[in-house]
């Protein structure tokens, strides 16, 4: 057992420290671990082995992954238990830790979800087969008819082909875009088709010209990234939101195609799960769940992530 004076040493290093702290909560493996800190496996790996030659951590095996957690004599120890107080009162001066927890608690929701890996599985194979008759397109119809008659905003709609199917169903849907010429097209093509509960509204997603407390559902669907704060863009989604009422994001995962910057004017290039969740957080939403629901085979192999929660 490593001296009260060496463990201190040991927690001078911020990974060492946010190390120590996850797995004072869970047992994780390597891989998770990566997840949450966003770190290489060998720098993880190096650290781990510092903590687990002081006798800090251990390892178990299961099949064939290796969980680490704190030592049983860590736990136990009441020395330890005052060091524990001191990593905790050394954790809230991090501006990691709450980021970390977040991440613990979508990794652990990962492990649980067995039937994530199932649909991992699946992800992308939809319309790689022909089959008559099977399409996204009837497939989305079929999912809209059977959502209730709610009041919709769709935020950052674009021309709204979104909210077009939405109208067949909603009792309203609002249309916001901050481009007047994509306004003005999406109004005359809903005008066209006869949608009279369609309403296109110039704005800004940030602060979109809804009145509070009057939406069921507001939806952002691949609209966050061309925004400057998406995190404000959420928290107006809240605002608008009538108590009960639900955000959806469908948005790209964290990726690295710069040319999407000036191919697609995309802003950000994706959110990680981790940052959504967040983001969702302090908005004031509950029941929060993100996913990855879907990852294409072509390069640069986009991923969407669904995120959503509850006011």
């Amino acid at each position: 057992m490593a001296s009260t004076i060496n463990f201190l040493r040991l927690l001078a290093d911020p990974t060492r420290l946010r190390l120590l702290l996850l797995l004072e909560a869970e047992e994780l493996s390597v891989a998770e671990l990566q997840d949450i800190l966003g770190m290489g496996q060998s720098r993880i790996s190096s650290h781990l082995a510092q903590l687990k030659r002081a006798g800090v951590v251990e390892d178990r095996r299961a099949g064939k992954n290796v969980y680490y957690g704190l030592t049983n004599g860590q736990k136990l120890d009441p020395q330890r238990a005052k060091v524990s107080e001191l990593t905790r009162t050394l954790a809230r001066e991090m501006p990691e830790t709450q980021r970390d927890r977040t991440a613990l608690k979508l990794v652990l929701r990962k492990r649980q979800d067995k039937a994530r890996e199932y649909f991992d599985q699946l992800a992308g194979r939809f319309g790689r087969s022909y089959c008559p008759g099977r399409s996204w397109q009837a497939l989305a119809h079929t999912m809209i008819a059977l959502l209730p008659p709610l009041t919709v905003a769709d935020l950052g709609a674009g021309e709204g082909t979104l909210s077009q199917l939405l109208a067949k169903k909603a009792r309203k849907v609002i249309a916001v875009d901050n481009a007047p010429k994509m306004v003005e097209f999406g109004a005359r093509l809903a005008k066209k088709h006869g949608f009279k509960n369609l309403e296109y509204r110039l704005g800004d997603i940030k602060d979109p010209p809804i009145e509070k407390n009057s939406i069921d559902l507001a939806i952002f669907s691949q609209a966050l990234h061309h925004a400057i704060h998406p995190e404000r863009a959420i928290a107006a989604a809240h605002r608008i939101l009538k108590k009960g009422g639900r955000v959806v994001v469908l948005d790209l995962l964290s990726h690295r195609f710069e040319k999407a910057r000036e191919l697609y004017a995309d802003h950000w290039l994706g959110f990680s799960e981790v940052q959504l969740h967040q983001w969702l957080e302090v908005a004031g939403f509950t029941g929060i769940e993100v996913t990855v629901v879907s990852r294409e085979k072509e390069s640069p192999h986009f991923q969407t992530v669904f995120a959503t929660g509850v006011k």
